[in-house]
């Protein structure tokens, strides 16, 4: 203990006596750090979703040639004013296939419409079958007419095309394609944010019209539309600050006192983004609010900074006495809060899917800056700062007013009263965990969860679902086979069996699998008859059949060694998701696969990655927290070496943590990319309170003061400052509610419930503990003054 008073002892003695020199190095690298951090840009793509090593998306790379529909994008062409076939309609479809065609990133074999060449019908006639593309190669979009249109019409009727690539209502028309993760063009990572702003100015913009409506949807324009909502992020950034700024001089009624929290904590964000450039990384729009979590923790620790100052100064001590005793006092408690906060941020990197683990490192650069920024130079520079002895005396009776009115808590440290306060806590935790238990991982909103319901892309994927049997939501189960398995009955039985199973589940609109397709081409090669839609069992009808099918790209390969089967979804609610795949692990589970020579794989397509996001974030969510709250009883060991400590540090959290999962579960938010950090922040902010409160509690108590006296004292000291802090971040990050990004808004109401949760914690629950835990296990001899603070 004395080494790490001797420790800090050194640090002060060095960056005061060298002020000069240490403040002019970090402009400096504020300097370097601010260039680099200009050249810092939004980036996204597809692969930073997918879990490294899960057996979805090995499933999903391993025939990610073969297989389309996991990362695509739909085009509708929408008559307002009547249906779609007539000239003009199918005249913009076609400008609209066109200018799909020739997007970058889009793989041209996968486009499919109404006008490209892979969309055949097959008709039985007299002489067999009869297959032509539904728009012939000597059709152009300018020589339409009646006869024509009539024509396309019915071969798309007799093609099956009805709700796939057109409406059911026949007022719209769908183009999709698949995109590549490298541009063929430039042969560069593909662009989504470039390839999203072509999709609204080249597609919507220049060819949509107040007769015919574009939809777009995809992830490419999801992420795109989720980048430029991301933009109004800073508005609610300034809203934040500005009244963070109005509460922290309302608190110290001093100008340079105000200003140097916010500078700080701005100075280490801007740290953070410069970092970002040199290690290569983009800011993803989905970690766009990662900046603020760090600001905010960088103000949490700034206020306790200035609440330790301004009460040196009431105290009659000059800026340099105040500012080397508020160092000395708060080096060590608030750099084992921010050890803990990066611990909680570097666990992160534990979800195998990189995006997260590019989000934990950005949040842990920008934390462990806060131990320079926060508690070397701010006080640094506060030692420059001159206070007038009216300011003293104005300062000392505000501080008197708030901590007569804070002393009033001291109430707990009777043991009756701590009682009261444990068992009410008793409750809320038994409560807490019932309610919070079932709750939901992924999204709990069809469209893009990340955005408004009436935003522009919601709307449309509403109107592509209400009007199309198919829609962005396909689950690809994969069968491996032996060679040239196409006419083995007994495995296209099996796929017919899996494809029934799954046609039954609630949420699925329709399976489409290589034996689906089969039965439809023996019925068409039986003249039609409905009793002859089934699997010939003979070897040779089965692949007469199969040769005839309109479309066994999307679910076979030549060589016959892998087959598919499209489960079409309403949405990719977590809701719908995890039945689905339950249904789908339960067929394989149920059924002897390797009695037929059937390898059965999970799963590609969007809804199997998602599925994959959801089960990791699952899976790794307990081994993270534990990781964190290990931390923090290390920690917590380590700087008082006392177990007491220990519980009455990590038990108010513990609380506050599942207080947070239920009030998530109450307002429908499913555990997320999104929501993740914001629950790892909850509990390095709610560390941050207990630490300052309860080294101040032990401070008092090893002046041989009661408890009460002692929590009285560390109340007034730091619990002003705790509550103002807590009520501070909470109406900044309230205004997030308003905020175009829904899952900015769900994120701002989550922030607020947590900053203000462990806030009561720790000014209750936890000097609750520690006056019970004292009550049953007596201390042996005097308390010791812990030795990080004075």
């Amino acid at each position: 203990m004395a080494s790490i008073v001797s420790i800090v002892k050194t640090l002060e003695n060095f960056f005061f006596r060298f002020r000069a020199q240490t403040l002019a190095v970090l402009l400096l690298f504020t300097v370097v750090m601010g260039y680099l951090a200009m050249q810092l840009h939004m980036s996204a793509g597809f692969d930073k979703q997918l879990p490294i090593g899960h057996e979805y998306t090995d499933t999903f790379f391993k025939y990610r040639t073969e297989l389309f529909g996991a990362n695509r994008v739909m085009v509708v062409v929408r008559s307002t004013k009547g249906d779609i076939w007539n000239k003009a309609a199918l005249k913009k479809l076609h400008e609209v296939t066109e200018a799909v065609l020739f997007l970058p990133g889009v793989d041209r074999r996968s486009v499919h419409s109404l006008w490209t060449p892979n969309t055949r019908f097959y008709e039985l006639t007299e002489d067999g079958f009869r297959a032509e593309d539904v728009i012939g190669g000597n059709v152009t979009a300018d020589a339409l007419d009646e006869e024509k249109i009539s024509k396309i019409r019915d071969r798309v009727i007799k093609g099956g095309y009805m709700g796939d690539l057109v409406a059911n209502d026949n007022t719209a028309a769908m183009v999709v394609a698949d995109l590549l993760e490298e541009d063929s063009n430039t042969h560069q990572k593909l662009d989504y944010l470039a390839l999203a702003e072509k999709l609204e100015t080249e597609v919507r913009a220049k060819l949509e019209t107040p007769e015919h409506e574009i939809e777009i949807i995809g992830f490419a324009k999801q992420i795109g539309d989720i980048a430029a909502g991301a933009k109004g992020v800073a508005v609610f950034f300034a809203l934040a600050a500005f009244l963070t700024t109005l509460s922290v001089y309302w608190y110290c009624r001093s100008i340079l006192l105000t200003l140097l929290p916010i500078i700080c904590s701005m100075t280490s964000v801007v740290w953070q983004f410069g970092t970002l450039t040199l290690l290569g990384y983009g800011l993803d729009p989905l970690a766009i609010l990662v900046p603020f979590l760090v600001f905010a923790i960088g103000v949490s620790h700034g206020v306790q900074q200035i609440n330790a100052i301004s009460k040196a100064v009431a105290q009659g001590q000059d800026s340099m006495g105040a500012a080397r005793e508020s160092f000395s006092s708060l080096f060590i408690p608030g750099t084992l809060a921010l050890v803990t906060a990066f611990v909680g941020f570097i666990t992160l990197t534990i979800i195998p899917i990189p995006m997260i683990r590019e989000l934990g490192i950005t949040a842990s650069i920008g934390v462990g800056y806060k131990i320079t920024t926060n508690l070397v130079m701010l006080p640094v520079v506060a030692s420059y700062f001159r206070f007038s002895r009216a300011y003293a005396l104005r300062l000392e009776e505000i501080q008197a007013k708030r901590g007569a009115i804070i002393e009033r808590l001291g109430f707990i440290a009777e043991i009756n009263h701590a009682r009261l306060v444990l068992g009410v806590a008793t409750v809320l935790f038994a409560v807490a965990v019932w309610q919070s238990h079932g709750r939901h991982i992924g999204a709990l909103q069809a469209g893009a969860p990340e955005l408004r319901a009436d935003s522009r892309y919601n709307l449309d994927a509403q109107n592509v679902v209400s009007r199309f049997n198919l829609g962005m939501d396909v689950l690809t189960v994969v069968f491996e086979t032996p060679n040239d398995s196409c006419n083995n009955f007994a495995i296209l039985d099996y796929i017919d069996q899996f494809t029934q199973h799954m046609s039954q589940v609630p949420g699925v609109l329709t399976v489409t699998s290589l034996s689906s397709l089969a039965k439809f081409a023996n019925a068409g090669l039986n003249e039609g008859n409905p009793k002859m839609t089934a699997l010939p069992r003979d070897s040779k009808a089965l692949q007469i059949a199969v040769t005839y099918l309109p479309d066994s790209g999307s679910v076979s390969n030549r060589a016959c060694t892998m087959m598919a089967a499209n489960v079409y979804l309403a949405d990719h609610k977590a809701t719908s998701i995890k039945p689905v795949i339950a249904a789908a692990k339960e067929f394989r589970e149920k059924h002897n696969s390797q009695g037929v020579g059937i390898k059965v794989l999970l799963a590609s397509g969007n809804v199997g990655v998602l599925a994959a996001i959801n089960e990791e974030v699952e899976a790794r969510e307990l081994p993270m927290m534990l990781y964190v709250y290990a931390a923090i009883l290390i920690l917590v060991l380590l700087a008082y070496s006392d177990w007491r400590a220990m519980l009455a540090c990590c038990l108010p959290l513990t609380l506050a943590t599942f207080l947070g999962y239920w009030f998530m579960k109450a307002l429908d938010i499913g555990l997320t990319v999104a929501t993740l950090p914001v629950m790892v922040l909850a509990t390095g902010i709610g560390v941050d309170y207990a630490f300052y409160i309860y080294n101040r509690l032990l401070i008092h108590l090893s002046r041989h003061e009661s408890m009460k006296v002692a929590l009285e004292g560390a109340l007034r000291e730091v619990g002003i400052a705790t509550i103002f802090t807590a009520i501070t971040l909470s109406v900044g990050v309230a205004t997030w509610s308003f905020s175009d990004l829904k899952f900015q808004a769900e994120m701002g109401i989550l922030l607020t419930f947590m900053f203000m949760v462990n806030m009561i914690m720790a000014i209750t629950v936890l000097p609750a503990f520690a006056v019970k835990l004292d009550s049953l296990f007596p201390r042996r001899g005097p308390v010791k003054a812990p030795a990080i603070g004075h």
